[in-house]
């Protein structure tokens, strides 16, 4: 069946604001510019500040659903599901476990280089069908313990590509390694998040804007708050301003005003992550998890495609290698070789009904998702 105008656009939206966010935090940590107080010039690693404006972008979700609600109240015949009454802090463990992730995430991502961070972000499957077995009482398919094996064996190319790659004064190999594990170990926390959230948030029929626009407001309030005793906790080598503490809000914001292309890298990663979470969302609904998935796949290439033209990192052959790996473990464990068999074929392809809301209630991609 031949795709919509709409269609198309939405598969465009995802894929290049899911690129521009990756890109626009990376792109910041590369500028250069004096803080606070005539400090010296030191790069722009901010990594909590930046999380913050994330959740900022998530909570546009959040406008977002209202909108759609009021325009629904006003057409009848808008196909929008009527909400059921919920708890809004059911939202709070798993933004949480949101808030957490990402804020580790970008400190990985001020360590190491930005195709690395996206693909190692595959590790989420792992850890999320490892969760669902084991509290959620699931059982997997022997293509999705395939897809488990297969990306774990992707992320040890991946990882050795890291390691055997050329390593510049910014990046040492010792802050790549802690910045590969911080990836991973952040991968953790969003595969607890994801299990929460199907456990208790979306039995609840909750729609999707405003599932992350919640956890965003949640996730900007709680950072925002933590933004303060930050400020004075001493973080040593993991720091990177002046003052060596976890997080100088102050000094980001110096820096923004003496290189006002810092405030243009942050407003594209704000921008992009709410764009990103609704193209993620209406693909899903209009075209399928599958698709979502792939679109998610081309995210990484075009992201490693362009940090090699703007000479952000070397390249090394056995990144492709990797990524094949990590990407055939992805469409094993998400099914996607059902639908390559089926079409082959040339029967039907089996039902997609469930499939078009599979992803609802799975990982957003917060630099990223998230989706």
């Amino acid at each position: 069946m031949a795709w919509t105008k709409y269609q198309l656009f939405l598969t465009g939206l995802m894929l290049v604001t899911g690129s521009i966010n990756t890109l626009s935090a990376k792109w910041a940590d590369n500028f250069v510019a004096p803080g606070c107080g005539g400090s010296q010039e030191h790069s722009f690693q901010h990594p909590f500040l930046q999380a913050v404006g994330m959740f900022l972008g998530e909570c546009f979700c959040l406008a977002a659903f209202y909108l759609l609600r009021c325009r629904a109240a006003g057409h009848p015949d808008t196909s929008m599901d009527p909400q059921q009454p919920f708890n809004p802090l059911l939202f709070l463990p798993p933004a949480l476990c949101d808030m957490t992730g990402t804020s580790i995430m970008y400190v990985a991502l001020n360590m190491t280089s930005a195709s690395s961070f996206q693909m190692l972000r595959g590790a989420v499957i792992i850890f999320t069908g490892l969760f669902s077995v084991t509290f959620l009482g699931r059982r997997l398919a022997l293509s999705q313990w395939l897809g488990i094996l297969a990306t774990i064996a992707g992320l040890v190319v991946v990882g050795l590509a890291d390691l055997l790659s050329k390593h510049d004064s910014q990046h040492k190999l010792s802050e790549v390694i802690t910045g590969d594990l911080l990836i991973i170990m952040a991968q953790i926390i969003i595969s607890i998040q994801m299990v929460l959230e199907e456990k208790f948030v979306y039995k609840h029929s909750v729609h999707p804007l405003r599932a992350v626009g919640t956890e965003g407001l949640f996730g900007f309030v709680i950072l925002f708050l933590l933004l303060v005793p930050m400020y004075y906790i001493p973080a040593g080598s993991f720091s990177g301003n002046p003052r060596g503490t976890l997080e100088d809000a102050l000094d980001a914001f110096c820096q923004v005003g003496r290189q006002p292309l810092i405030a243009l890298a942050l407003l594209g990663n704000i921008s992009s992550i709410a764009f990103f979470n609704f193209a993620g969302i209406s693909v899903t609904k209009e075209l399928s998890a599958t698709t979502r998935m792939v679109l998610d796949s081309l995210r990484t290439i075009v992201i490693w495609a362009l940090s090699l033209t703007l000479g952000w990192e070397a390249f090394h052959p056995l990144q492709i290698l990797g990524f094949l790996i990590l990407l055939t473990g992805t469409a094993l464990y998400n099914g996607l070789h059902r639908l390559l068999l089926s079409r082959l074929s040339r029967g039907r392809p089996p039902a997609e009904e469930g499939e078009h809301e599979r992803l609802l209630g799975g990982p957003r991609t917060a630099i990223n998702d998230a989706s």
